[in-house]
């Protein structure tokens, strides 16, 4: 069968109009100039590397035949041999509307979507996510019917893709993926369960945290004792039974149950009690999360209101340039509860206090659980800062608020909004105009996240 002639037509105009010969092109194109005729008569399909060479040799832009290629590709006796390559170069060059009308007119053969599987995954192996993301979603969809394990594994990918820093998007990703957890295999339940994990815990849905963290340590439990030899997770099985209980930790935290809290960081950060690996990876491990531990009990006696262990948490932190930042913002968080006095904490570290003029050493604040926190934190120092008389209190609880605003994370929203409003006769004509603005933003998010209120989710 001929193909679509725009490709021959193309390349025949370029050959008569520099009185070329096939072996003259043939030189200039590295390709066979036996080939060339077959192609030029149409009895023989183009390759991709043949593309690119006679598109190299005319001096055209790389992608200037590729929409042409597109019929080539359908025109012979369609091959995946010469699809896959043709796939990969369209991800590299950004042609994500080709790769969408090539995966659209295969997949009028159902046959062809383990075939389009395997090209997705390599294209999300070597960080190609938007081109991935395209055959994920309509192979996800041609076999929606099926229940088998490569559409749980597409919509845990696609889930894996869709997450960003707007927190609520982020939310509904996850609960649209939740029911296919079970279904994969043990040991990518456990990542997703952490993924999972994280949203949740970004958008404040405790219950589900809860859930989620009691299944983590049931499936890693399960496997570390089976003492399986086939593959694992993306790390060792202990490492998530370690982190399970530190979320359950966190989950106690929040409730202000502190006793339950320390029931859980004896048994996170006691590794070494119980952890089989003695390897580098294994100490590593077993040492992060015993810092972790000593520094949480420091946390949580400064939370119950302890004042003098104010001094030792900073004290330890102090060493631990990474943890600083997340202990300021416990510490503000207490003293504005317990009215502690922390301007010398806050001086010492001020070294770590992001900048709002800039966004410092944090920025540009990819992880959406580190932005979570830094828009609670500016809002709780801006209140810090109103109580002990500090100018420039206001100041710091808008750029929580527009924070807030750009991550979508409605629970700071709301406090930005109340701590404005009790602050708001102090403030600036220009605070308050910047406000205005803000609040229109808010609106467009309420809007925007009405469709996400989902019950099991608070």
């Amino acid at each position: 069968m001929k193909s679509d002639n725009t490709i021959r037509e193309t390349l025949s105009t370029y050959i008569r109009k520099h009185n070329l010969t096939f072996t003259q092109f043939s030189s200039m194109s590295d390709v066979n100039a036996g080939s060339l005729s077959r192609i030029l008569q149409g009895n023989k399909p183009i390759s991709i590397r043949q593309l690119e060479s006679i598109t190299s040799a005319m001096n055209l832009p790389e992608d200037f035949l590729f929409e042409s290629y597109v019929e080539e590709c359908f025109a012979f006796t369609t091959s995946m041999r010469r699809i896959r390559p043709f796939i990969i170069r369209c991800a590299e060059l950004n042609r994500l509307d080709l790769i969408e009308r090539i995966v659209h007119r295969l997949l009028e053969d159902l046959s062809y979507t383990s075939d389009l599987f395997e090209v997705a995954e390599a294209l999300f192996a070597s960080n190609h996510g938007q081109a991935a993301e395209i055959i994920y979603t309509q192979v996800s969809e041609a076999e929606r019917f099926q229940h088998s394990e490569r559409l749980t594994t597409c919509r845990y990918r696609l889930f894996e893709l869709s997450l960003g820093n707007d927190i609520e998007e982020n939310l509904r990703s996850a609960i649209f993926f939740e029911p296919y957890v079970s279904r994969l295999d043990e040991a990518d339940q456990l990542d997703a369960l952490k993924e999972l994990i994280d949203v949740m815990v970004t958008a404040h849905k405790w219950k589900k945290v809860d859930e989620l963290a009691v299944e983590m340590l049931r499936v890693a439990t399960t496997q570390y004792e089976r003492r399986s030899t086939e593959r694992t997770a993306k790390r060792p099985f202990y490492f998530y039974i370690l982190y399970g209980w530190l979320i359950r930790s966190f989950i106690c935290e929040e409730y202000e149950d502190f006793d339950g809290a320390l029931s859980y960081v004896s048994k996170y950060a006691q590794g070494e009690l119980w952890v089989r690996e003695d390897d580098e990876e294994a100490h590593r491990h077993i040492h992060q999360f015993a810092e972790w531990g000593t520094a949480n009990r420091y946390l949580y006696r400064v939370l119950s209101g302890e004042a003098e262990a104010l001094g030792e948490y900073a004290d330890f932190v102090a060493s631990r340039p990474d943890e600083i930042f997340i202990a300021l913002g416990f510490m503000v968080k207490a003293a504005n509860r317990f009215d502690f006095d922390i301007d010398r904490i806050l001086e010492r570290f001020s070294a770590y206090i992001p900048s709002i003029e800039a966004e410092g050493r944090y920025g540009p604040y990819n992880n959406s659980v580190v932005k979570e926190k830094l828009a609670q934190f500016f809002s709780d120092l801006g209140v810090y800062r109103f109580k002990r008389g500090h100018g420039n209190a206001i100041s710091f609880i808008l750029e929580g608020l527009r924070l807030a605003v750009r991550i979508n994370s409605i629970k700071n929203i709301l406090n930005g909004l109340t701590r404005f409003e009790m602050y708001r006769e102090w403030a600036s004509k220009e605070e308050k105009q910047d406000f205005k603005l803000l609040s229109g933003e808010v609106n467009r998010i309420n809007e925007k996240n009405r469709h996400l209120v989902i019950l099991g989710y608070e």
